[in-house]
């Protein structure tokens, strides 16, 4: 099976699997396990609808990419990339229903790792200017999600093994909060403040805040506040570095 095929085959089949493990096929749904682990950075339950756009678009790509028989250098790698992230999102999906947690949080990273670069890729092409907007969005819209995802699944592992204490969660979820900030914020710099990957986590972010203000956990207030004020930063930054882009684009380039 050409690459080409092979991308459009598994972003079809990340919404079937969604379906599959949201039903209970698998084993207990996201929503069920995240109920038996709480957390003070797990997001409302609404957030996670997002997966509708995302899969959405992964499939809007994995056409438009179908359809490009010559491809040069930049989307085929794209392509490997996706390729192995759409199928490791899928993997995910149903490791986390078997809850083999040490599996499903080395998966979701991997999957981050290759939706980065492949978002990355689609928004540097020659000169300043991204590449199509069917590459570029939905990439980057699934980046976004994940990158705050990993710390979400991160802090799931640490409560259902109780490698920190579960009774004072602040401590070390302030520290996750802060290693989130470094790779939204590296993120959205190195992809140019772009809209959508900025978009996928601010909305997470604001899921975090909602979900923290209704707990009853120690430090859920605090856990809030800090996740409004990472999503505002995430916000600023991002409007910051796409204004720069935009000027770097219409400046000519000297010689």
């Amino acid at each position: 099976m050409q690459v080409r095929f092979l991308v459009l085959a598994l972003a079809l089949a990340m919404p079937l699997v969604g379906w599959l493990s949201n039903t209970g096929v698998f084993g207990p749904t996201n929503g069920e396990i995240s109920d038996r682990y709480p957390t003070l950075i797990v997001a409302a339950g609404y957030a996670f609808s997002i997966w509708g756009p995302i899969f959405l678009l992964d499939v809007v790509f994995g056409i438009a990419q179908a359809r490009v028989r010559q491809a040069g250098t930049r989307l085929q790698r794209i392509r490997l990339l996706t390729a192995a992230g759409f199928a490791l999102t899928s993997l995910w999906m149903v490791v986390f229903s078997l809850q083999w947690f040490w599996l499903a949080l080395a998966i979701i990273w991997g999957s981050l790792v290759c939706l980065l670069g492949a978002a990355w890729l689609a928004s540097h092409t020659q000169g300043h200017r991204r590449g199509p907007w069917w590459q570029w969005l939905p990439l980057s819209l699934h980046a976004g999600w994940v990158s705050l995802a990993v710390f979400l699944n991160l802090a799931q592992v640490v409560v259902a093994f109780q490698l920190l204490s579960t009774e004072r969660m602040l401590p070390w979820t302030l520290v996750l909060f802060a290693l989130a900030g470094v790779l939204l914020l590296g993120a959205v710099v190195k992809l140019r403040g772009n809209p959508w990957y900025a978009l996928a986590a601010i909305w997470g972010l604001l899921g975090v805040h909602a979900r923290q203000q209704a707990s009853a956990l120690p430090g859920a207030d605090t856990a809030a506040s800090v996740a409004m004020a990472l999503a505002v930063v995430v916000a600023v930054t991002a409007l910051a570095a796409g204004l720069l882009h935009r000027r770097a684009v219409r400046t000519p380039r000297a010689g």
